[in-house]
């Protein structure tokens, strides 16, 4: 256990070089918004969610607003998620909770976060990671892939990859570890053709060799600000230039 954890730690800090700018995806100002931008991010990209939010939350500032929109003007406006009626339904009660309950503020605690519609553990660690910088452990397909291969767990259910990871971590390192483990398996660390010849924790992974090990052939892999040709994207998301910034310049932020 002693050299899993001493493993582990070494690949966070790893990933902590790699990727200085991890942080959530999703664009947001608040803590509702992220809530919201989360809910919708089920079944497709961040990229797309944060093509909608900026008309939705122009429209429906906050959750007294949200609560009272017209349901089908909402669909419309979030429409390009995907399974938009479902996800309409859903940010339209768990507006109405908050506003019934919490006086439009979203809570700061897990287990009440997860009796929001629409919000299980993984929105709920998100919501507190990100928008309260309260520890918690973001287990998505990303996180959940990476964890097995990387042998730090061998579960599949989120919930118990969760715990197998959290007792490999310090709590303080739970939300910065989520984002740079999802940033690692959007970048490298695919589903399908991994890029271990890329990899740089290939040497501390026990499962190199998944994947594309040529590294020339392992570099056209790459994707987002790491993909061949995007060398200036990558120096200047170095350099902690945002999101807002990047789009001004006329970066693409798209895979």
């Amino acid at each position: 256990m002693l050299a899993l954890k001493r493993r582990a730690r070494k690949i966070n800090r790893m990933l902590g070089e790699l990727y200085p700018y991890a942080v959530a995806e999703l664009d947001f100002t608040n803590a509702f918004e992220l809530l919201v931008a989360t809910v919708l991010s089920a079944q497709t990209t961040d990229i797309r969610v944060n093509a909608v939010t900026p008309a939705l939350f122009a429209r429906y500032p906050d959750a007294k607003a949200l609560a009272e929109a017209d349901e089908t003007e909402l669909q419309e406006l979030i429409r390009p998620t995907g399974f938009f009626r479902a996800k309409a339904a859903s940010i339209k009660a768990l507006s109405t909770r908050l506003v019934d309950e919490y006086d439009g503020e979203v809570p700061d605690k897990l287990e009440e976060l997860v009796t929001l519609p629409g919000v299980g553990r993984k929105t709920a660690n998100v919501v507190l990671g990100n928008a309260f910088g309260i520890p918690g452990i973001t287990v998505d397909t990303h996180f959940g892939r990476l964890s097995r291969r990387f042998g730090w767990t061998t579960a599949k259910d989120p919930v118990k990859v969760e715990e197998d990871v959290a007792e490999l971590f310090e709590p303080k390192d739970w939300t910065p570890l989520s984002n740079r483990v999802v940033f690692h398996g959007r970048r490298v660390c695919h589903a399908k053709n991994p890029a271990c010849g890329a990899c740089a924790v290939a040497a501390l992974c026990p499962s190199y060799g998944e994947g594309e090990t040529d590294p020339e052939k392992a570099k056209k892999l790459l994707k987002y600000e790491l993909a061949p040709g995007r060398e200036e994207l990558h120096a200047r998301m170095m350099a902690a230039e945002t999101r807002a910034q990047l789009r001004a310049a006329g970066y693409g932020l798209e895979a």
